[in-house]
């Protein structure tokens, strides 16, 4: 089960990251900060959702994985919070059919993938009682607070890392720090659903999302 997943990828044994919370938090009443962080692509697809209102009016997450992003945005795709992720260590855009009912021990490396596509993402709990954000439920995925229950996997200094190699390290969840999921996850999942955008690493973005290519600018 994707549950059965998570209560290996999710314990309870957390630890707050404020000193290796890499990006910027837009305040009230400010239009936009941090903008110059957006990578060509998540341009491309915060332009694609304004100009066809993919969003739904909502609050949304962009995840580029090639840069180890995380965009959040507010409902008028403003940027609102940009942070670095953890992600799948393995690098492709598909899950595998049926890997979320598999026991974790059986997932291979080259299985622990980081899925991308549009996902209508919603907040729940695992196993264990901790809240995450599902991405992709039937698959495992969520968006939770970065684990450091294993010393081992150095996951406060691979957030704090600049080199992109360090952040893949999961079996497919997004790590955010904790302060930033406290700040800018949990408050766009509090009351509704929302759109998570995780940007293809192989394949064209217009693929992924059914973009036309004059859209991508």
């Amino acid at each position: 089960m994707a549950i059965a997943i998570l209560a290996v990828l999710c314990p309870n044994q957390l630890e707050p990251a404020k000193p290796f919370l890499s990006g910027v938090s837009a305040q009230q009443g400010q239009e936009e900060v941090g903008a110059d962080l957006l990578s060509r692509d998540a341009r491309q697809v915060r332009q694609w959702i304004r100009d066809t209102h993919d969003n739904q009016q909502s609050a949304f997450l962009v995840i580029d994985k090639r840069a180890a992003r995380l965009y959040v945005f507010d409902e008028d795709a403003r940027l609102r919070g940009s942070t670095s992720v953890l992600l799948g260590a393995a690098r492709g855009d598909d899950t595998v059919p049926g890997i979320g009912q598999r026991p974790v021990a059986e997932v291979r490396p080259e299985e622990r993938t980081t899925p991308a596509g549009r996902f209508l993402a919603e907040r729940g709990h695992d196993s264990r009682g901790e809240d995450v954000v599902w991405v992709d439920y039937d698959a495992g995925v969520s968006i939770h607070r970065v684990l450091t229950t294993n010393p081992a996997e150095h996951r406060l200094a691979r957030l704090a890392s600049p080199d992109i190699a360090d952040k893949r390290i999961s079996y497919g969840c997004i790590n955010v720090p904790v302060a930033f999921y406290e700040a800018q996850i949990r408050p766009v999942f509090e009351r509704q659903r929302a759109l998570v955008y995780v940007l293809p690493e192989r394949k064209p973005i217009q693929q992924v999302f059914a973009m036309a290519s004059s859209a991508a600018r």
